[in-house]
């Protein structure tokens, strides 16, 4: 008998999570730039819609961007919102851009549970646009934060 109330007890914690999980969905954000799916799809390339639109991941070492050294700024390939500067970009060994910060208001930090534990999720603050992730692994001398962007999810201004 008592097995049989440990199970019921069991079986309603866990029917109760499900149901306040359920209840706790986000609404949907609405961006300073909003585009529809089909609206990205013409002015992006393929690779910058999968990384952008659809939270994916470019292979490491594979982005331009990894050995610039030239001064200026990096924008969203998006929508061209100045997100980081090259005096924050450092190399990190990890094969993406990284930087230990961005520029003040132009990232959102969001919560990304898609390899299964919660992870921080960078987002253009302008689009909505997927940029890569912060980790506390960066340079423990300025801010110990390493910003690792998917180098597609960046173009390059240089300082003039």
């Amino acid at each position: 008998m008592k097995k049989l109330i440990s199970f019921a007890i069991i079986g309603l914690l866990v029917s109760c999570t499900g149901f306040a999980q359920k209840g706790q969905q986000k609404e949907k954000k609405v961006y300073k730039i909003s585009k529809t799916e089909e609206e990205w799809k013409k002015i992006l390339t393929k690779d910058q819609y999968y990384v952008l639109r659809e939270a994916g991941t470019e292979r490491a070492f594979t982005s331009h961007l990894n050995d610039n050294k030239k001064k200026g700024v990096y924008v969203c390939a998006a929508c061209n919102t100045p997100l980081y500067s090259s005096k924050h970009k450092y190399d990190s060994g990890s094969g993406w851009p990284s930087f230990d910060r961005a520029i003040a208001n132009s990232v959102e930090l969001d919560v990304d549970y898609k390899i299964g534990y919660a992870r921080t999720e960078l987002k253009c603050a302008t689009c909505g646009g997927h940029l890569g992730h912060s980790f506390k692994d960066g340079p423990r001398e300025t801010t110990g934060e390493r910003h690792c962007i998917n180098g597609v999810a960046l173009k390059f201004k240089p300082s003039k």
